[in-house]
């Protein structure tokens, strides 16, 4: 019931927040301001120095908001997603698939999200487990390619990441995407200090969001 419930958050943030930052306070501010902002999706990713406390600390903040969800990204081995599952990481997201990660989020009963570009990487992570598979680079694809990916396998749940903009967003969510990672454009304004318009970018997107999910009867 944990992954279900875990999973089930995860599809109605829409828009998970990729944040990235030099240092754990940049990251910390940055995640702030996007839940500010409207976004309720966050992955800190372990790129980030003490990345583990951060999430830590994120988590403490908003448990009492089970509507933010608070996740691990860039987890390369199970020892880094046993460190982000101790910290209260509870979804584990990587930009590849690792057998052994796919072990210790099975184990621990949280969603695991790996990278996969190709067919047979997708049927792999399935058959481990996986609940939803990351189409990562987005930028490689475009959204029409989710209908390919789906059509010999139905069950699949993608979360293209990479590529994926305001200017996009409704056509990923129309070929199929059950949610979407978002980084980039969106986080970048927090490397020079201005988490203000972090909030305000973060905001663009939480009001695209809200409208898509209105044009498409597709409220969650």
């Amino acid at each position: 019931m944990k992954r279900v419930n875990i999973l089930t958050r995860l599809e109605k943030t829409g828009v998970v927040a990729v944040v990235r930052g030099k240092t754990k306070k940049e990251a910390l501010a940055a995640s702030h301001a996007i839940i500010k902002g409207g976004l309720t999706g966050i992955e800190l990713t372990f790129t980030v120095p003490q990345a583990a406390a951060a999430i830590q600390e994120l988590v403490s903040v908003y448990k009492e908001q089970p509507e933010i969800v608070i996740g691990a990204g860039t987890v390369l081995d199970a020892v880094t997603a046993q460190s982000a599952i101790a910290a209260g990481a509870e979804y584990i997201v990587s930009p590849s698939f690792d057998q052994g990660v796919a072990e210790c989020c099975n184990l621990a009963q949280i969603p695991y999200l790996p990278g996969c570009m190709t067919i047979t990487e997708m049927q792999r992570a399935l058959k481990s487990g996986v609940d939803i598979v990351k189409l990562f680079p987005g930028s490689a694809y475009d959204p029409t390619t989710i209908s390919a990916f789906k059509a010999p396998m139905p069950q699949l749940n993608i979360m293209p990441t990479g590529g994926v903009g305001l200017d996009n967003l409704a056509e990923w969510f129309q070929a199929g995407a059950v949610t979407v990672g978002v980084g980039g454009k969106l986080v970048a304004p927090a490397a020079k200090g201005d988490f203000e318009q972090v909030t305000e970018i973060a905001g663009q997107y939480a009001a695209k969001l809200k409208e898509i999910r209105k044009v498409s009867k597709w409220e969650k």
